[in-house]
């Protein structure tokens, strides 16, 4: 074995890449004050912004569901790696060379397996690449300029050729030190009756990256008639490619989805293509799955889905397009943004259109007009004689049931109004209430009790599924009460402590555990000292924080701590008066509670007490009580 990471150099991998850069790989950040940015967590489903990170502190935390932690926590939960694996991957990302405990740089034999897959994919991308460029590949070249890519547009996409012999590729990642079992797990080999043979021969390679940039998959397009195989072949499921939750040209367009709140799904490799050379950066397209619940969780994150986002799908005119597009609708309410469709007249893909028309009719055909349900219902009712009661009957049964599903009212009975239009009956209150009814109906064979647009849910104008509230933390002891003065006054010195240690230090590090009345925060403030006290803070915020999160002895607690160190303050100025009042605050009540105490056992005693126990403990009383009038009178100077 390779041995263990040095701490120093996980330290420094720590230090190297910002929090901030990596997970902005993987959903929009926006400021959320204090210094802090938000999101929509990729951890949980969620409809507004409860995922933060703190740049300066180096962590994140999702109030909504309570993950929390620092960059190699965050790579480690969303690709699913083990912590050597993520050290190891960011240290490459920051050019470190990382050592080990038992010796020696880590062996390529002994990297993490999803880091050994990605750099098989990477080393097989250069390979179609190269061989883009043989005779052989002569059909390959000319399949992209008869649709209008040059050598130029192929280099940007990475588009590549897998020659048609058996074990070209195969042969080529065995030489780099790759194993057999790695190339079959890898998906980039098969098992074939000498041994390993390619998966792909003799076809147009596009390799398909994650929204982190690395390469997890292919798509490979035939080229050849005697080619027995399917048009399009994609990497079958394999440890780093599930094909529901990748879209090809993710890692190009997702800067521009993010900044512009704004994202075109159209349907092959080519049309993402034509669309970036048109201009229309943020294209993206599935690889041979249908638009699903995964792929609109990875543009949500990126899009903020935010009422003024605009997602647009593109379908092609047939009637496999048309079905695809009613597939997409059913997932239409699963968007904040706005959803449209574009289909162009002759029934063109964007590929085909730009060849044609020119890059501006591509830019013209992705401009938002037909909402996607409207779409959806003229499909439906289509397919209905509507010159006849009963055709218009028919096609109103169908339709409805599709509108139901609206979970917001206003906009259900807003299309209901529209779909008894497309029908052609007068009386639109009858649709409307028909509407309404199949919704009751479904909700009841359901279970619901409440829409994601009624009184407890809402997600604005277009409806979306309730919060679920975070499960109460398994600490024992009394559950958190923030309508208390007194926890909320130790949670935000908690925070002082763990985000502006040097307001609060020396003076914290005094502070028994038990002046904490809240469980949660005693737990947190015990961390805090096993981790050397906020004054390590001031000498080095990283690494304090990074020996508070080891001292957690649990995830429940660890989360807390990652909560606590990047929610933002309640005062508007954080100085040295806000954190000597918080001081303040948390001593004096501890100081009463004691005395409190003292008292409360004297009254019980009576007269059973001995004389010198009962002077000892007036005399406490009288200690403390001068000891909270000297706090009440000069603050923190009295600490």
């Amino acid at each position: 074995m390779a041995g263990r990471i040095n701490d120093d150099d996980v330290k420094a991998v720590r230090d190297a890449v910002p929090i901030d850069s990596v997970v902005s790989e993987y959903l929009q950040l926006r400021n959320a004050g204090g210094g802090n940015l938000k999101g929509l967590c990729p951890f949980h489903d969620e409809k507004s912004p409860s995922f933060q990170v703190s740049p300066s502190k180096g962590l994140f935390h999702c109030f909504g569901c309570q993950e929390g932690g620092d960059t190699i926590a965050f790579v480690m939960k969303i690709d699913h790696l083990s912590f050597s694996e993520t050290v190891e991957r960011l240290a490459a990302k920051a050019g470190i060379t990382l050592r080990y405990e038992e010796g020696g740089y880590n062996p390529s034999h002994q990297r993490g397996e999803r880091i050994r897959l990605i750099e098989a994919h990477q080393a097989a991308a250069e390979f179609y690449v190269r061989a883009l460029e043989s005779p052989e590949a002569e059909i390959g070249r000319t399949f992209l300029a008869e649709r209008g890519f040059d050598q130029d547009a192929a280099a940007h996409f990475r588009v590549g050729y897998s020659p048609a012999g058996w074990d070209h590729l195969t042969r080529y990642l065995r030489g780099k030190g790759f194993s057999d079992k790695e190339l079959i797990t890898s998906g980039l080999s098969q098992d074939g009756r000498r041994g390993p043979i390619d998966r792909f021969r003799g076809r147009l390679m596009w390799p398909i990256s994650d929204t982190a940039g690395d390469i997890v998959g292919f798509g490979a397009r035939k080229l050849r008639d005697d080619d027995n195989g399917p048009k399009y072949l994609n990497t079958p499921e394999t440890p780093i490619y599930k094909k529901s939750q990748v879209l090809y040209g993710i890692d190009l367009a997702k800067k521009d989805i993010a900044k512009a709140s704004r994202a075109v799904v159209v349907e092959g490799y080519t049309d993402v293509m034509a669309c970036h050379l048109a201009g229309v950066t943020t294209a993206i397209a599935t690889c041979g799955t249908a638009f699903g619940n995964d792929h609109i969780k990875i543009l949500r994150r990126l899009l903020m889905d935010n009422g003024s986002a605009r997602v647009i799908f593109t379908f092609d005119g047939d009637a496999a397009g048309q079905k695809a597009a009613l597939r997409a609708f059913e997932d239409d309410q699963k968007f904040a943004a706005e959803t449209y469709i574009a289909i162009a007249p002759d029934g063109m893909d964007p590929c085909d259109l730009r060849l044609v028309k020119g890059d501006d009719s591509v830019r013209d055909l992705v401009e938002p007009r037909t909402p996607l349900f409207e779409f959806a219902l003229r499909q439906i009712v289509g397919r209905y004689d509507l010159e006849t009661p009963a055709g218009r009957a028919a096609a109103l049964d169908e339709a409805a049931a599709v509108v139901a599903k609206i979970k917001t009212s206003s906009v259900q009975r807003e299309v209901a109004v529209q779909l008894a239009g497309l029908v052609g009956i007068l009386d639109q209150e009858f649709v409307v209430r028909r509407v309404a009814q199949l919704a009751r109906w479904a909700r009841d064979k359901g279970g619901e009790r409440g829409g994601r647009g009624g009184p407890q849910g809402g997600r604005g104008p277009r409806g979306g599924a309730p919060q679920q509230a975070a499960p109460a933390p398994a600490f024992s002891g009394p559950a958190l009460n923030l309508r208390s003065p007194a926890h909320r006054t130790e949670r935000e010195l908690l925070k002082l402590a763990l985000q502006k240690p040097a307001l609060v230090s020396p003076a914290f590090d005094a502070y028994g555990v038990d002046e904490f009345t809240a469980p949660p925060y005693a737990a947190v403030r015990q961390c805090i000292e096993e981790a050397g006290g906020a004054e390590q803070g001031v000498v080095d915020d990283r690494a304090y924080l990074g020996a508070v999160l080891d001292a957690a002895p649990d995830n429940t607690v660890r989360h807390l701590v990652t909560e606590l160190a990047v929610e933002v303050f309640h005062g508007k100025s954080i100085d040295e008066t806000y954190a000597g009042m918080h001081l303040v605050h948390v001593r004096l009540r501890a100081v009463d509670r004691r005395i409190a105490d003292v008292q409360s056992s004297l009254a019980r005693l009576g007269t059973n007490v001995a004389p010198q126990d009962l002077a000892a403990a007036q005399n406490e009383v009288w200690v403390l009580q001068q000891y909270a009038q000297t706090l009440r009178a000069h603050g923190a100077a009295a600490l």
